[in-house]
């Protein structure tokens, strides 16, 4: 048992959310170990060949920053809510006890005009009417999932102008990494809040790139539910490219992101979805991740690189079914880094996204996050420092985690060693490649 949930397991019953994020339902997990004869593991690229999972050389960085003030922890929908913005407070708290925060930025409002170049003028009037607990269910106000509280709009405005700045500050050169953990708010619709997310933050921060001339944009979503806002926003237009690797919408909240999903007429292609069995582990998941990322970002090749970091596919986490350690997402957020270095001169903007085991998991995973944008990766066997402990034991009354690792090294098994058609987790990676890879140029079996 994981926080009185079931871990995912061979013919194990675990219980998954579909209609909201908040309700239960259950249903049979399949097979999804991998027992592979080569395994592989990230490496550095520096020339010592040093194990990434210890060193790292990030020299080329240049200036990097995090979009964040106090404003960004008013986004609350209430003590008893699973989003409590106290996961970003203890992100932050840890991350600057282990210095690794980089340039701090404040985080300014958005206004209605640049909100308005993704959410309709009903939409912001909406949000803008609310108070604590009124309802507007024609746009998505004042659900279980969404509850309304006083001064929504402008704390979900801020959100939306932190991510906007880290654009700003990527697209104009004055960092090559910029940050808002607090952003990632990935369901919002242009009409209706969804999921914890009033505004979308990232497809205003897309289109403002869009808007300044970029004509590749490229947005990998590795949070545990499919970033449906996103794409939907975004399905149409051939400037942008929306790849999300996600629990499969037959199990989990918002049902929605599946293989055959890959966009129509000019936009062919780019909509990217692979939709893992619960259950799946580091392993598998990197499997995915390498079977399917590089290649289509590689062959696109974006002018620069935005990501959505929600932690929630954590084995810990309680809202789904993914198992996950923060060894396995650390090794994801080095491969996104290297890969905007490598495609797009590493312009790259980062946020944050879902993650609801608020002190066991995301503090150390956006902290790990926040290391690699700075350019200065920590050791996953990094204590926690005292007086980070002490604040969640003695003002929180919660029992911290004593490193920055769960002790897993994570490896995965190649794509090109071979597929198992008995597995789920490879029957759902050959159902994205046979979707998109042709959309590409890109042999399916390669």
């Amino acid at each position: 048992m994981q926080n009185g949930r079931p871990r995912a397991a061979v013919g194990c019953r675990v219980s998954a959310t579909r209609g909201s994020a908040c309700q239960a339902a259950h249903h049979w997990v399949e097979r999804v170990v991998v027992t592979p004869p080569v395994w592989h593991r990230l490496r550095t690229q520096d020339p010592a060949g040093c194990d990434a999972r210890y060193s790292r050389d990030m020299s080329g960085c240049g200036r990097t920053t995090v979009v964040f003030d106090e404003t960004l922890t008013d986004y609350d929908f209430g003590p008893t809510h699973p989003m409590s913005p106290l996961r970003v407070d203890l992100t932050m708290r840890l991350a600057r006890e282990l210095d690794v925060v980089p340039t701090l930025v404040d985080a300014p409002m958005a206004d209605d005009e640049l909100i308005g170049t993704i959410h309709s003028a009903s939409m912001i009037a909406a949000v803008k009417r609310m108070s604590q607990g009124t309802v507007d269910a024609e746009h998505g106000l004042g659900s279980d999932d969404n509850p309304t509280f006083d001064n929504m709009h402008q704390a979900a405005a801020h959100v939306v102008g932190a991510t906007v700045e880290a654009c700003r500050q990527v697209w104009t050169g004055e960092s090559s990494h910029s940050a808002n953990i607090a952003g990632g708010l990935h369901h919002a619709m242009r009409d209706k809040a969804s999921g914890f997310c009033i505004y979308n933050d990232v497809a205003v921060g897309i289109q403002w790139l869009l808007d300044q001339g970029a004509t590749r944009v490229a947005y990998v979503d590795v949070d545990v539910h499919h970033g449906d806002g996103v794409e939907q926003i975004f399905a149409d237009d051939p400037r942008v490219l929306t790849i999300s690797l996600h629990e499969t919408g037959q199990m989990l909240f918002p049902g929605t992101g599946f293989a055959t999903d890959c966009g129509s007429g000019a936009a062919a292609g780019t909509v990217v979805n692979v939709a893992l069995p619960p259950g799946t582990a580091d392993a598998g998941w990197l499997r995915a991740f390498h079977a399917v990322v590089p290649q289509v970002l590689r062959e696109w090749k974006p002018e620069i690189l935005v990501t959505q970091h929600g932690c929630d596919s954590h084995l810990e986490d309680p809202l789904a079914h993914l198992m996950l350690t923060v060894d396995g997402q650390r090794s994801a957020y080095l491969s996104l880094h290297d890969l905007a270095h490598e495609i797009c001169d590493g312009r790259w903007v980062v946020t944050g996204g879902g993650g609801y085991a608020i002190v066991e998991v995301v503090p150390r995973a956006w902290t790990h996050l926040l290391g690699i944008v700075n350019g200065t990766p920590l050791d996953p066997e990094t204590e926690t420092p005292p007086g980070w402990r002490e604040y969640v034991r003695n003002d929180l009354g919660r029992t911290p985690p004593l490193r920055l690792t769960d002790g897993r090294e994570p490896v995965w098994r190649d794509w090109s060693e071979g597929y198992d058609p008995e597995l789920w987790l490879d029957r759902a990676i050959l159902a994205t490649r046979q979707a998109v890879f042709p959309l590409h140029g890109l042999m399916v079996t390669d």
